[in-house]
């Protein structure tokens, strides 16, 4: 009797270091990712506060943040290299891609990560004349399970429909010959149903609810959702929580959180 309740103790143990291995597995595979305008550093006050902006990221605990309206060394924004100052305020590596040369420095996205970079790329998007240039920055890294993917981030005109539409055929081009899973984030001032989110959608899976797309602009009062988390290949992630962060003083755009499992092929 000793001896089977001895088995069964061991082999109840052994069960448990199996579901236990598994849980870490599912959980290594798992990326939380951040959408965030910060306006340049500035605040819907019209200070500039970037330790408002880093309480923000660290509370909400990403793996990896796309950042738009990211400034370089610009004057509006006391020379500050803004994404080097919110690594070091949040404790992640970060990287800066310019878009254009403005105003004594420059302006384009900014990606914080809690993982180094295997590889980094910079890659202009198409826009109309007259209009602000914009780009998308990607980095490749390895996540806690071994598997390595890509993260884009990007920043859509502001100016018209057709400048956008341009943008989105460019980042499918561009990112459906990537050999990694990939996500893609950013502010596409676009709406649901419109023709640039339609393009993007034909190759990329979007995480929001289309029958009830959660607005994320103005942060004070939401009125239209322009900022989106998708990724490619359809089959290869699996949304597990999203979450829309209304701050009505750091940005005027709210944050939006989305929680991915990468899902075996």
């Amino acid at each position: 009797m000793k001896f089977k309740i001895a088995v069964a103790v061991l082999a109840g143990l052994t069960l448990l270091q199996v579901q236990s291995q598994t849980k870490k597995e599912d959980t290594d595979k798992r990326v939380k990712v951040l959408s965030f305008n910060i306006l340049g550093g500035r605040t819907t006050k019209g200070d500039f506060n970037l330790d408002a902006l880093a309480k923000l990221i660290k509370d909400a605990n990403p793996d990896f943040v796309a950042m738009q309206e990211v400034d370089y060394k610009v004057n509006r924004s006391k020379k500050y290299d803004l994404v080097t100052e919110l690594g070091w305020r949040t404790k992640m590596t970060p990287i800066f891609a310019r878009a254009m040369y403005y105003d004594g420095g420059e302006y384009g996205e900014g990606v914080l990560s809690k993982h180094s970079f295997l590889s980094t790329r910079n890659v202009a998007l198409p826009y109309l004349d007259g209009q602000e240039p914009r780009t998308a920055i990607e980095v490749v890294a390895e996540l806690p399970s071994k598997d390595t993917i890509a993260f884009v981030g990007t920043h859509f005109a502001h100016e018209t429909n057709e400048g956008r539409e341009i943008q989105a055929k460019k980042i499918n081009k561009v990112f459906s010959l990537n050999k990694y899973p990939t996500i893609l984030v950013g502010d596409l001032n676009a709406k649901p149903g419109s023709g640039p989110i339609n393009t993007l959608e034909e190759m990329w899976q979007a995480t929001y609810d289309k029958k009830n797309p959660e607005p994320t602009f103005p942060s004070d009062n939401p009125q239209v959702k322009i900022d989106y988390v998708m990724f490619y290949p359809k089959n290869r992630w699996r949304v597990v929580d999203k979450k829309v962060i209304a701050d009505t003083y750091a940005s005027d755009h709210c944050a939006y959180l989305v929680t991915l499992e990468l899902l075996d092929e």
